[in-house]
């Protein structure tokens, strides 16, 4: 991977890396290992939310309490959390082609777009936009 290119990971992917899941091929492994270790590898602070969201409603169950879990999860050498500045705030309400409605999904796109970032997600309604050139993707 070029060092000038970034990697956010959407929210799932976040997960399945931390927890060694066998979702995430081992090509996508290496590429988050490899914007790691440049210093490249994002997580929009939204995703933070969206985890405690999931764990709050019992739609994932993590091995600590939800608090201690993210502190630990975000420690990972090489990963830096993407706040929620202004310009993704706006631009997030502005996503061409009327992306749908998830309010995390709206965010991690735009932080994805304003980085100029290659977004790692299973998600088919961010692949399908993807396609349409909004934005660089590669599935997990």
């Amino acid at each position: 991977m070029n060092k000038d290119h970034c990697v956010i990971l959407d929210t799932h992917t976040w997960l399945w890396y931390v927890l060694g899941d066998d979702n995430l091929n081992k090509k996508h492994q290496a590429l988050i290992t490899d914007a790691a270790k440049h210093s490249s590898l994002y997580l929009s602070s939204i995703s933070l939310w969206e985890v405690a969201m999931l764990e709050a409603k019992n739609r994932i169950v993590l091995s600590k309490d939800c608090h201690t879990w993210i502190k630990e999860a975000v420690t990972i050498p090489g990963l830096s959390l993407a706040p929620i500045s202004i310009e993704i705030a706006v631009d997030s309400t502005r996503l061409p082609e009327n992306f749908h409605g998830d309010p995390a999904d709206r965010i991690i796109v735009a932080t994805a777009r304003q980085k100029n970032a290659i977004l790692i997600t299973k998600d088919a309604k961010i692949m399908e936009y993807a396609k349409a050139g909004h934005l660089r993707c590669v599935e997990a």
